[in-house]
């Protein structure tokens, strides 16, 4: 599904290497976690796997047709726009070029929020709006799904709900999971790998052996960001 060889990448375009010859395979049906302290390229990484940026050396090529993307949920995304659910997901739906109206219908079944098609975007809970943006990200039917931080400003519950979600789309609908994690709980508790950065150079390794080392070397209480 996605493979870097080799890669490097500094916005300058020359060294200090924000990534630093990452070799990274993700194969179909996996849910992988990306971890690391702040600034250590999480997000950047994802931008190359979504081809927003190119690498400065060596490569990275996604080999699917269908991506899905949630991006990090910001203050702004519950502003007092008027916009209700249903005419959020409608536009994307014009923008894919998508016939089929029945599918804003659908996605919403999907995240749970049926009840809240009426409802404004600006009205709608950190959980609710996040929930939103996954409906949102569905639309297009993907086979990989690439999200960065679903749980952040999301209260315990919602978190709750949001992984169960992301799990069944990984296991029930075959979805690839990539998300950017600072949970620790989650990465741990949902991933089938977790791959962590730090330094500009990342290794891939098991929830179990993460858990592990990470814990053993920082304490249970500390966060992944």
């Amino acid at each position: 599904m996605i493979k870097a060889e080799n890669l490097s990448f500094s916005y300058s375009g020359s060294p200090p290497y924000i990534l630093s010859e990452i070799n990274l395979e993700i194969v179909d049906g996996e849910y992988v976690s990306v971890v690391g302290e702040n600034g250590c390229g999480k997000s950047t990484l994802m931008k190359l796997i979504l081809r927003f940026l190119k690498p400065t050396h060596g490569s990275i090529e996604t080999y699917s047709k269908r991506i899905g993307y949630v991006p990090q949920k910001s203050d702004s995304d519950n502003s007092g726009f008027p916009i209700t659910v249903y005419e959020m997901l409608n536009s994307y739906r014009r923008l894919l070029k998508i016939k089929d109206k029945s599918i804003v219908g659908k996605s919403l079944r999907q995240v749970g929020l049926s009840d809240y098609s009426e409802s404004l975007m600006g009205n709608l809970s950190g959980g609710q709006a996040q929930k939103a943006l996954i409906a949102r990200a569905l639309m297009g039917s993907p086979d990989l799904l690439i999200l960065d931080e679903p749980s952040a400003g999301v209260d315990l519950e919602s978190q709750t709900e949001i992984y169960a979600l992301l799990k069944k789309l990984n296991t029930e609908n075959g979805i690839t999971i990539v998300s950017v994690e600072h949970n620790l709980d989650a990465a741990v508790s949902n991933s089938t790998s977790i791959y962590h950065l730090a330094g500009g150079h990342g290794h891939i390794c098991t929830p179990q052996q993460y858990a592990e080392e990470y814990l053993s070397s920082k304490g249970k209480g500390d966060s992944l960001a």
